[in-house]
């Protein structure tokens, strides 16, 4: 008798959808609120060096002068501590999470020196 139940138990199972998703096939869509990667405005940034300050994990680095942005992926947790400190709300955690981080580096974000001249001049108005 156990070889018949178990037997239609196995059936049912083979022939109902799957409790989870397939996921490299069907990805999870992020919903609202969820952190993701950090992100930056960099025209609306004024390098001022607040969220460095602010990181607990000191994951990120500014330099005025050259108008350089530099992020360090794997130790950033994203805490969103530095976007709720931005002065220019220039930063924002994306929903939609990144490429895992493999090699152990930083993302460089620098100002091109024509839009850095274009905003110093707009600036000196």
């Amino acid at each position: 008798m156990s070889l018949f139940s178990m037997s239609g138990l196995v059936l049912k199972w083979m022939l109902r959808k799957p409790y989870t998703r397939r996921y490299p096939f069907e990805p999870r869509q992020p919903f609202p609120g969820s952190r993701g990667a950090l992100a930056i405005e960099l025209p609306a940034c004024v390098f001022c060096g607040i969220c460095a300050k602010r990181c607990p994990t000191q994951a990120l680095e500014v330099d005025r002068a050259a108008k350089r942005w530099t992020i360090d992926r794997l130790r950033c947790i994203s805490c969103d501590y530095c976007v709720e400190h931005c002065p220019k709300k220039c930063l924002e955690l994306t929903t939609a999470h990144g490429i895992p981080v493999v090699a152990r580096g930083k993302d460089l974000f620098e100002m091109p020196p024509a839009a850095a001249a274009a905003t110093a001049v707009a600036a000196a108005k």
